[in-house]
């Protein structure tokens, strides 16, 4: 058994042309809220928490639903693509880019549909009541 094919990543969603290339999406059981600086950007108790493995191992994103949003967000020119999520809109609050969602995630990732997520470091992360 190897880290990629352990217990933890039996339901791990894969990179069809990379396996090694993998995320695990985890329902989060407490109350989220999201803030940049004072202002609430989200208040969610129906948050996931995405962990990935690419190149490298990537630090876990909690990603809530666009019904959970407290604050309005301006659309950012920019688009990426990633082969197990899709292709990736951003957004920015007060003139800066901020988080992206996945409007329409490819079919392995539809739990992401309509999930924003944000920047970990210009964000702060509440977790619990």
């Amino acid at each position: 058994m190897t880290a990629e094919t352990g217990p933890a990543l039996e339901n791990a969603i894969r990179n069809p042309a990379n396996p090694a290339h993998l995320m695990v999406i985890r329902d989060i059981p407490r109350r989220m809220r999201i803030y940049a600086g004072e202002t609430l950007l989200a208040d969610s108790t129906a948050a996931v928490r995405v962990m990935e493995i690419g190149r490298s191992v990537y630090d876990p994103v909690v990603y809530v639903p666009e019904a959970d949003l407290a604050a309005d967000f301006g659309k950012v020119d920019k688009s990426t693509h990633c082969p197990i999520k899709g292709d990736a809109s951003y957004v920015s609050l007060d003139g800066e880019e901020i988080g992206w969602v996945y409007g329409t995630p490819i079919a392995m990732a539809g739990r992401l549909a309509g999930h924003y997520a944000f920047w970990p470091a210009k964000v702060r992360v509440v977790e619990g009541e």
